[in-house]
């Protein structure tokens, strides 16, 4: 009788608590207990009903775990073609071409396929395989914080910010990258002399 009682308090237990590791966690015991209960007291729909439980809840578990590990794995250059490129568009652009002025509407994101870009303002060259364009759209003003001129001839590649958004919000290890690529580059860049405090640290 008593394992019922733990059972019990556990299954409370788990639908009060926040953290989904924890939360299945303790489901995973109340799934025990309920099981040893049913067995113990020969009720067969607690058994089956624990006995679907149980599984589920270990491979919830299972599947959250690995997303937390992929997410602490998730660096500034982990490849982003399995999670953007096949939603990008790709152009051509000639060397020279500017791609947009500072202050102006931030509605895309780029990935340099080819190339090299030159962020004008703080001086900095982008190379090949990298993103550039976020910060802007992630920012409450929503406008390019530099100017952005192709260096040589370029393939890039883009994606609206509207579809940027929904698998942000689909990709966790896509929306931690791009805290990260933010992140790197607001901490790396110093203040350049030609800018007001604080403008050089902003990128795209």
């Amino acid at each position: 009788m008593w394992i019922g009682f733990i059972g019990v308090a556990l299954s409370l237990c788990s639908f009060s608590m926040q953290n989904m590791q924890s939360l299945r966690q303790v489901a995973i015991f109340s799934n025990i207990a309920f099981v040893i209960y049913g067995v113990m007291e020969a009720q067969l729909p607690t058994i089956v009903l624990s006995s679907i439980l149980l599984p589920l809840n270990s491979w919830r578990l299972f599947q959250i775990k690995a997303l937390v590990k992929d997410i602490e794995n998730a660096k500034a250059d982990t490849p982003v073609s399995q999670w953007l490129l096949p939603h990008m568009v790709a152009q051509s652009f000639p060397a020279g071409h500017l791609l947009f002025r500072k202050g102006a509407a931030a509605d895309d994101l780029y990935y340099l396929h080819t190339g090299k870009v030159k962020l004008v303002e703080i001086d900095k060259t982008l190379n090949a395989g990298e993103l550039f364009g976020e910060i802007g759209i992630f920012s409450s003003s929503k406008q390019r914080t530099v100017s952005i001129v192709c260096e040589t001839d370029c393939l890039l590649y883009k994606l609206a910010h509207d579809s940027l958004y929904k698998l942000y919000f689909q990709q966790p290890k896509l929306g931690f990258h791009l805290i990260r690529l933010i992140v790197d580059r607001l901490s790396g860049i110093p203040n350049h002399p030609g800018l007001p405090s604080g403008e050089a640290v902003k990128l795209t």
